[in-house]
């Protein structure tokens, strides 16, 4: 009897293992995690930018080293300035010629106006001798047809008067010469004023491109490689390094679609990497794929639609990663698990997060 009931015993032993064993089972979510916590492998990646040159040149100096930490406005690369320079030296020459040409101008302006008035005065003049030639002309035929004056007075008279007509008409002629004189003075000297804003404007774009060949760095961030070395001659939009920004740092990783379909933008994330699994990283979801990766031919079933796998992105803290700027590396292996379900409280494996 003692033999059944050790028996017994045994049987009943085994049937609350099991009992155990079905309830953790079904409080797991498959990836060891309780049910409402899902979790997905990824890498760490973070935004990356490339530093070019706006314009063809010659790289006369790369001032960082590959790994190195840079911050904003850091001058990272110099191009060679030679060309611009001398550039520059032609454009001033051209200014310089270009306000010398304003003052000619202002000057023949003054000269044409003294003209006018010369030729304004002519015309009064030739206006005033015209006048005195016909009151002349006037009284010659009358005394003329009273037989005082001979025929050859009066003919000289009117020969007279007719001259004074002629100077009169040049005089006005010139008068219009001289208007149209300053007219082309001031032409000249809008003319020369353009060139003056043109030579400007080149000096301006050149000390543009001047600025340019300083290449800075438009963010905080560390080099990640050299795409080219100094001495090197790059193409307009030629790379010449490759920084990663340490503020935008994030995971990528995927989930199914009945996990994906409760995952909203904010969601709290953990993350543990593979090359420190003691330490948890706190993140958020920053993005959800709308359109599904590894899709299957066919989705007419749920079985095949439970295949569908979304693309999540898990942002870092920025202010966390100014902390830690100098452990952050991309590319690095890890887990995200993320919270689905609210109500669950995170295990105790991922509550110890790094501060």
């Amino acid at each position: 009897m003692s033999i059944i009931r050790s028996w017994w015993s045994v049987a009943a032993a085994l049937v609350m293992m099991a009992v155990v064993g079905v309830l953790a089972f079904q409080n797991l979510s498959g990836n060891g995690q309780p049910a409402g916590i899902a979790s997905g492998n990824g890498r760490i990646e973070a935004t990356e930018v490339d530093i070019s040159a706006l314009s063809a040149g010659r790289i006369a100096s790369i001032r960082v080293d590959e790994g190195e930490f840079v911050t904003r406005g850091q001058p990272l690369v110099q191009m060679d300035l030679r060309q611009l320079d001398a550039q520059k030296l032609q454009a001033e020459a051209q200014l310089r010629r270009a306000r010398i040409g304003v003052q000619t101008a202002e000057s023949l302006v003054v000269q044409a106006e003294a003209q006018h008035k010369a030729a304004g005065a002519a015309v009064e003049q030739a206006r005033a001798g015209a006048d005195a030639a016909e009151a002349r002309l006037a009284r010659t035929e009358s005394l003329a047809r009273s037989n005082v004056a001979s025929q050859q007075v009066l003919d000289d008279v009117r020969a007279a008067a007719r001259e004074a007509l002629a100077a009169l008409a040049s005089a006005e002629a010139g008068l219009a010469a001289a208007e149209a004189a300053i007219g082309t003075a001031r032409a000249q000297v809008v003319d020369a004023e353009a060139a003056v804003d043109a030579a400007e404007a080149a000096i301006d774009s050149i000390e543009v491109l001047i600025a340019d060949a300083t290449l800075t760095s438009p963010r905080d961030g560390r080099v990640q490689y050299r795409i080219a070395q100094e001495g090197e001659i790059v193409a307009p939009g030629g790379r010449i390094l490759n920084l990663v920004d340490l503020g935008d740092v994030y995971m990528t990783f995927f989930l199914p679609t009945s996990q994906a379909g409760l995952v909203e933008v904010g969601t709290e994330v953990r993350l543990v990497m593979d090359a420190a699994p003691g330490y948890v990283i706190p993140a958020q979801v920053s993005y959800v794929a709308d359109v599904a990766q590894f899709t299957p031919r066919t989705v007419e079933t749920a079985e095949e639609r439970e295949k569908l796998m979304f693309r999540v992105r898990a942002r870092v803290d920025p202010e966390l990663l100014q902390k830690y700027a100098n452990y952050v590396k991309t590319g690095l292996p890890g887990v995200a698990y993320v919270r689905i379900d609210p109500a669950v409280d995170w295990p105790e494996s991922l509550s110890n997060l790094v501060q």
